[in-house]
C-alpha cells in the first residue's frame, strides 16, 4: 500500500525504539494496531455502504426499465395492430391500383360469393382457336401404296392384324420332350 521495503522498515524500527524507548513501545506498536484496525473497520464501511448505493441505484433504474415495458405491454393490442397494419395496405392497395380501375372494394366478395362491382373493363384480344383436327390426317395410308408388312418371328399377332399382314406362325410348344436327349 504505502510501498515500504524491509530495510526501511527496520530504520523506522531502530528510530521508534531509540526515540520512544524499550520500556513503551510495546504499548505504542498495541495502540498503532488498534487504530489501524479502527481505520480498516471504517474504511470497510464505508466501502460497504458505496456498494450498497450503488446496488440501489442499478435496481432503481432496473425499476424503472420494467415499469416502463409494463407500461408499454398495457398499451400493445396484437388484434388492433394487425387490424391497423391490413388497413394500411389496403390504403396502399388502393393508391396503386387508382389508376387501372380496380379498388379493393371490387375484390371483397358480397354474400353470393361473387364481386360486389364488376370487374374491370380489360380491352386485351383473346388469342384465336386453332382449326379443328381432321380425323383424316392420322388415318392409315390406303392398303395399295403400304409396303407389305413383313412379319418378323417375334412380332405379336395383335401388332401384325393391325398393320394388315398374315399373323406369322406360333413357334412350336415346348411341352413336348425332346427326343436324343440324355440326362
Amino acid at each position: 500500500m504505502f510501498d515500504i521495503s524491509w530495510g526501511e522498515l527496520i530504520l523506522i524500527g531502530m528510530v521508534a525504539l531509540i526515540v520512544i524507548g524499550p520500556k513503551e513501545l510495546p504499548t505504542v506498536l498495541r495502540t498503532m494496531g488498534q487504530y489501524m484496525t479502527k481505520i480498516r473497520r471504517m474504511a470497510s464501511e464505508f466501502q460497504g455502504q458505496f456498494n450498497e448505493a450503488m446496488r440501489e441505484a442499478e435496481m432503481s433504474d432496473l425499476k424503472d426499465k420494467v415499469d416502463g415495458l409494463r407500461d408499454t405491454a398495457k398499451g400493445f393490442n396484437p388484434m388492433q395492430t394487425i387490424r391497423d397494419e391490413f388497413q394500411n395496405a389496403k390504403s396502399q392497395f388502393d393508391a396503386a391500383t387508382k389508376d387501372v380501375g380496380v379498388s379493393s372494394a371490387d375484390l371483397t366478395p358480397s354474400t353470393g360469393g361473387t364481386p360486389s362491382a364488376p370487374a374491370a373493363d380489360i380491352s386485351t384480344p383473346m388469342p384465336e382457336m386453332p382449326p379443328p383436327v381432321n380425323p383424316h390426317e392420322f388415318a392409315a395410308p390406303p392398303a395399295e401404296t403400304a409396303a407389305p408388312a413383313t412379319a418378323a418371328p417375334d412380332a405379336h399377332p395383335e401388332r401384325a392384324a393391325l398393320d394388315g399382314a398374315p399373323a406369322p406362325a406360333e413357334p412350336p410348344k415346348a411341352d413336348a420332350p425332346k427326343s436324343g436327349s440324355a440326362a
